[in-house]
């Protein structure tokens, strides 16, 4: 059972930086679909953005466009979440999560293994 352990979040001054990561061990993320969402205090869980396994195709909801990128290293077995011009509305526990399959969802549904979470506070 593939276990996945999310790192990088913190407290960070609005328009400031913070680089998430997601190291997998036993089992890989290099033949799957990840994915890293979001849930606020009170909120559902939401879709931040996803990349394919090979890294050549990658997705993200509007309201980060722009600000985040989504990388991965399969050689690594990690995923990565660059967070820039951080807003206040970005705080929120950040979870990555590994699709069972390769093709691409916002649906965290869709997803069958997930890390613990990461909190991300943006202050104003």
């Amino acid at each position: 059972q593939v276990q996945l352990v999310e790192s990088g979040g913190g407290l960070v001054q609005a328009g400031g930086s913070l680089r998430l990561s997601c190291a997998a061990s036993g089992g890989t993320l290099s033949s799957y679909y990840m994915g890293w969402f979001r849930q606020a205090p009170g909120k559902e869980r939401n879709f931040v953005a996803g990349i394919s396994w090979s890294g050549g195709s990658t997705y993200s909801t509007d309201s980060v466009k722009g600000r985040f990128t989504i990388s991965r290293d399969n050689a690594k077995n990690t995923v990565y979440l660059q967070m820039n011009s951080l807003k206040p509305e970005d705080t929120a526990v950040y979870y990555c999560a590994r699709r069972a399959r390769a093709y691409s969802s916002r649906d965290p549904s869709d997803f069958g293994s997930w890390g613990q979470g990461t909190q991300v506070t943006v202050a104003s």
